[in-house]
Formats: structure tokens, sequence, C-alpha cells
């Protein structure tokens, strides 16, 4: 065993941590937990972790990844089935470790393997009705602008198709008033389209619908053929406490 892969959920005041804190509280935890991360070379050695696909700052998720490469000679030692609790003591409220399982050596980088992502939106102040009709519409059409800010220079870019799904889940009666959640399939492959760039793409730039929730429901991978989450749950394992509740 050279390496692990670790899915955890991050939910509620933990989502305005920004990725490189989260990055920096995974450093701390693996130190504090005693797991034989290994290190890089050179004057500043830093451990050896590869993060999945980076979650906006406002954004929670129920299932974020974490490659953790090990030290060959101390990895055999290890016990997968005391990780959990000795990551669990180093983390923040918030962040659960809901699975961990051996990487095979050769295997393709998260960058590389998720291919899309499952997300829920809450949209304020808009009803169902106008939220579908303004989805059809989008899917509808054979191109979607979005003119967006990249490397210091503005650039357009047609985002239709990595919009694989869109549809109404249901109404919302959230903190700031009724709205709408909407469940969106977005590509990432070769450029992941965030939620905040399809809302601005399909609505008019006068009349922006507000998000009050964003969540990752699911990371999907391509297998022989057929789409699957990066990392399922165990079938034992229970969702995060009230991960479909509005976090305070």
């Amino acid at each position: 065993m050279k390496a692990l892969r670790i899915r955890y959920s991050k939910l509620g005041k933990i989502r305005f941590t920004s990725h490189r804190d989260v990055a920096r509280i995974w450093e701390r935890s693996l130190r504090r937990s005693q797991i034989p991360i290994a290190y890089t070379e050179g004057f500043a050695p830093r451990p050896k972790l590869s993060f999945g696909l980076a979650l906006s700052t406002g954004y929670e998720s129920l299932g974020e990844y974490l490659d953790v490469f090990l030290r060959p000679e101390e990895a055999g030692d290890l016990d997968l089935a005391e990780v959990p609790d000795r990551l669990a003591a180093g983390l923040p409220e918030g962040i659960e470790v809901q699975a961990v399982v051996p990487l095979d050596a050769g295997a393709e980088s998260l960058q590389q393997t998720v291919t899309s992502c499952t997300w829920h939106i809450e949209i304020g102040g808009v009803g169902p009705a106008d939220v579908q009709r303004t989805l059809d519409v989008a899917l509808a059409a054979t191109e979607l602008p979005l003119t967006r800010e990249r490397k210091g220079r503005t650039v357009t870019d047609d985002v239709r198709p990595a919009v694989v799904s869109a549809h109404v889940i249901g109404p919302t009666d959230g903190p700031h008033g009724p709205g709408t959640t909407i469940e969106v399939e977005l590509g990432t492959q070769p450029r992941a389209l965030r939620p905040a760039e399809l809302i601005a793409a399909i609505c008019p730039p006068d009349a922006p619908w507000p998000l009050v929730r964003v969540l990752r429901v699911h990371q999907w991978t391509q297998a022989g053929g057929a789409r699957r989450e990066v990392l399922p749950l165990p079938s034992a394992a229970t969702p995060p406490p009230h991960a479909e509740v509005r976090a305070s």
C-alpha cells in the first residue's frame, strides 16, 4: 500500500474556509494522527497530498476527495479501520471522514478522474415554474455564451456542452424567504463549469438569481463505459447529519 484515498464531507460553517486553508487543516490533522505520510524532498519538505477539484468558498459538499501518499517502509503497519478515528481528532466541526481505501499504484489523479459533478443549488426569491422555464430554454439552446476573466484576459466561452442535465427539485422556504432548489450535473473536462457560472450564463444580466446554498452531491467518473461515484460510501455508512438541511 503506497497511498490512501479519503472521502470526506464539508458542511456547515466550515464552508467559509477556503480550499487552501482546508489543505492546511488536513496537513495538521495528518501530522497529529501520526499516519506515515510521505514528504517531498528539498529545503522545505511538504506532505505528499493530492486534492480533488477545488470547492469554492461558501459551497458545501457531501463528498470531497484527498489522496495521501505514504512512506513505503511504514505503510504496511497501518490499520485502515483506525484511520478515520485518528484523523477525526484533528479535524474541525463540519469536516467528517466518510471512507478510507487503499489507492492502487498508477491510479489517475483526482483532477483527471472526475468527469462531472452533481450539485443542488438553492435559489432565493424565484418560484419553481419560472426556474424550470429558464432551465428548459437553456437546455434547448445550441450555445450558452459566458464571458469571464481568465489569466488577466476577458474571454467568452460556450458552456452549453458542460451542462449535462438540469431540473427543478422543488420549492424551498429558507431563511431568505421562498425559493427553488434545482439539481444540475456539470462537466469538469476540459475545464469545470461552476454553479455560479451556470446561473450567470442562463439568467438575464439585469436580474441574476441569488444563490442561497450550493451543495456538491456527487463527483462522477467513468469506468467501463458506466458512470459511478469516485468512491461510493460503504453500505453501512450514513449520510452526514442534517446533510440536506440548511446549515447555519
